[in-house]
């Protein structure tokens, strides 16, 4: 049985974006084919709240080999599209101590419906712990009213001298 939703999609106003794509790569690092988020367009300070989306295109790097012929988003970047949303969210509003925000982990990941191209991939984060050394948000994503993915993402904050390869 799915958990009970955050943010009830319904409710959504696609129309009040809070952040569109420049936005959201003047914030998080992520280019060309691993940038999975399109738009924010709602985020709540008090109750640490935030929804974004991405649209799946036909183009999408995976559709060609994931799965021919019935193309599926596949399960990690619904995972890597929920650590984009959050990442956003602790930069944002200032709880960033490091270069970055790195995926730290998941916990209780859940998929429970399809996401295909055509789709809107619709993530709410609810911001758990918001921690200067470790972030963890409950996301859910739905398309259209049915909850097809839910989980816990953690996050950590990263120095680009640490991430720098040993030589």
């Amino acid at each position: 049985m799915p958990p009970e939703v955050h943010f009830d999609p319904a409710q959504l106003d696609f129309s009040k974006v809070v952040a569109d794509k420049e936005e959201l790569r003047r914030v998080n690092p992520q280019r060309f084919e691993m940038e999975q988020l399109d738009c924010i367009i709602h985020l709540d300070r008090e109750q640490h709240i935030i929804i974004g989306y991405k649209d799946v295109q036909p183009d999408e790097f995976w559709v060609r080999g994931h799965m021919p012929g019935y193309p599926l988003m596949p399960g990690v970047l619904m995972c890597e599209a929920a650590a984009q949303l959050c990442s956003y969210y602790v930069v944002v509003t200032g709880l960033l101590h490091g270069d970055f925000i790195g995926f730290g982990g998941l916990d209780e990941v859940r998929f429970r419906g399809l996401v295909r191209p055509g789709d809107r991939f619709v993530l709410v984060g609810k911001g758990l712990r918001l921690h200067r050394r470790q972030t963890i948000f409950n996301v859910q994503g739905f398309v259209g009213s049915t909850m097809v993915f839910h989980g816990e993402v953690f996050g950590v904050p990263l120095n680009r001298e640490d991430a720098a390869p040993q030589s």
